[in-house]
């Protein structure tokens, strides 16, 4: 009873037993024990009379000593015999076991239910046994596939919540990445008005033009616009290392297989990128050539392109230009009537010997100077200010306007020949290529630790179902209080 209080000190669990009451002395009982008056037990106190080792020599049958131990309790205890022995002892112990299995049945019923549900689950997750490998590996390609396109379209039911994912990224790439970086490239960048300046007088040849002339224009934009390939290739790279990176984020279900599939999953991969890159190569051919085609032909009649400003730009330009001409033809003037003069001097001077040797002398004495190789202008005159102006308006018009094209094509061209393409054929590739009976039992070779957990988890999940059988079959009705007997 001490060991009871110790395990048991509220005494809920506890049932005393008291042996060896056939054994005390003539004139002596035990009804103030039996009584609890001594011991004070909740469940009470149940005596006994086991078979003596008299007994078990002569192999009494227990029938007659069961009845002999009914016979005693009659005789020795009649106010407590039918609260005593070892029938009423087994018919006690079933009781409170029934009564404590009724208090625990609702939660052991809720325990063995989410076991259930989660070795389930678990099941799932490794997957069921494969008792077709043929149809098992053409329900896999075709719910990678699906998964992979969903994921890009948006329609996966397995939404991140936290980041981006799948072709919100691929927007992001178009709108805020590419897009910025279009957007802050200079349209003058290493453009100098100097260099300006020489692509017009190269342009003009020997005889000053009046405007600027549209080859002089086309020479500059085509270079400017060749800058505009960089940010647009980097474009294509991020989206193809994008469609890459989907294949381990295109939902829980196909990520489990793959997981359950490792060589599976690197062939699929494979084939993936087999794809994608016979689609980068062509994409990015495909935007150079936009661009090369943008840089051929510069159409100085687009509709943008003929603003007002550049026409204002323009009509000052002629009328500053008409009045250098005018001012040219004044000087021209001038300088035929210096020449002139300068022409009658010289006859005069002929009939002079003489003096005509020194002043051929003088006349070689000032002969021109070699041209340098390379003409250097520190500052330009109005003229040239206006001229450089002008080109660099031109050539900022028009930046803007390719740009705008680009920015608007390489996300089309990227969408079209890379992302939509992939999308339609992945499935029929990936068929293609590992739909044959000869790679079944390699690619469908499961992870060792995936399938050790599996059968695991069948045994478990079949314990807990027979259990919850078990369970089900205890009714209430079968339930009995204790206090009654």
């Amino acid at each position: 009873m001490k060991m009871a209080k110790d395990v048991d000190p509220e005494g809920e669990r506890t049932l005393a037993v008291l042996t060896k009451l056939d054994l005390m002395d003539r004139g002596t009982n035990a009804l103030d024990i039996l009584s609890g008056q001594l011991v004070d037990v909740k469940l009470g106190i149940v005596g006994v009379v086991n078979r003596s080792q008299a007994d078990i020599m002569a192999e009494k049958p227990m029938d007659e000593a069961l009845q002999a131990e009914e016979a005693f309790f009659q005789k020795e205890y009649p106010n407590f015999a039918k609260t005593q022995g070892t029938r009423y002892l087994s018919v006690r112990l079933n009781v409170l076991l029934m009564n404590h299995i009724h208090e625990c049945l609702p939660s052991l019923k809720d325990r063995v239910a989410s076991l259930i549900s989660q070795y389930g689950v678990k099941l799932n997750v490794y997957g069921r046994p494969i008792e077709d490998k043929n149809q098992a590996l053409l329900k896999i390609l075709t719910r990678f596939s699906a998964a992979y396109r969903a994921t890009i379209e948006g329609t996966t039911r397995y939404v991140e919540a936290e980041e981006l994912c799948g072709g919100a990224r691929i927007c992001y790439i178009f709108h805020e990445i590419y897009s910025k970086l279009m957007n802050s490239i200079d349209p003058l960048k290493n453009l100098l008005p100097s260099a300006i300046l020489a692509a017009l007088r190269n342009a003009t040849g020997a005889r000053p033009a009046l405007f600027c002339a549209r080859g002089r224009l086309c020479v500059a934009c085509e270079k400017q616009i060749q800058r505009l390939e960089e940010p647009s290739l980097k474009c294509v790279d991020l989206v193809h290392q994008e469609l890459q990176r989907l294949v381990s984020h295109c939902g829980k279900d196909v990520q489990q297989e793959m997981t359950r599939f490792p060589r599976l999953c690197e062939a699929i991969k494979r084939v993936l990128g087999n794809i994608l890159k016979s689609r980068l190569n062509e994409t990015k051919s495909l935007v150079g050539n936009f661009l090369a085609v943008e840089g051929a032909y510069i159409n100085t009649r687009h509709p943008e392109f003929a603003d007002a400003k550049l026409i204002d730009l323009f009509k000052n330009s002629f009328v500053e230009n008409l009045d250098e001409r005018n001012e040219q033809k004044e000087l021209v003037a001038r300088n035929e009537a210096r020449n002139a003069a300068m022409r009658k001097e010289l006859r005069d001077q002929q009939r002079q010997p003489q003096r005509a040797h020194l002043q051929q002398g003088n006349l070689n004495e000032n002969t021109l100077t070699k041209v340098p190789e390379k003409l250097v202008k520190e500052e330009l005159t109005p003229n040239e200010q206006r001229d450089c102006e002008i080109m660099e308006r031109l050539i900022d018009s028009y930046f803007s306007i390719v740009r705008k094209n680009v920015q608007d094509l390489v996300p089309k061209t990227i969408m079209h020949n890379m992302v939509d393409y992939v999308t339609e054929n992945l499935h029929a590739e990936l068929v293609g290529a590992l739909y044959n009976s000869s790679k079944l039992n390699e690619l469908l070779g499961e992870n060792e630790r995936m399938a050790q957990q599996r059968k695991e988890a069948m045994a478990m999940l079949e314990a807990l179902n027979q259990a919850n059988d078990i369970i089900g079959e205890v009714s209430e009705s079968d339930l009995v209080d204790y206090e009654v007997l």
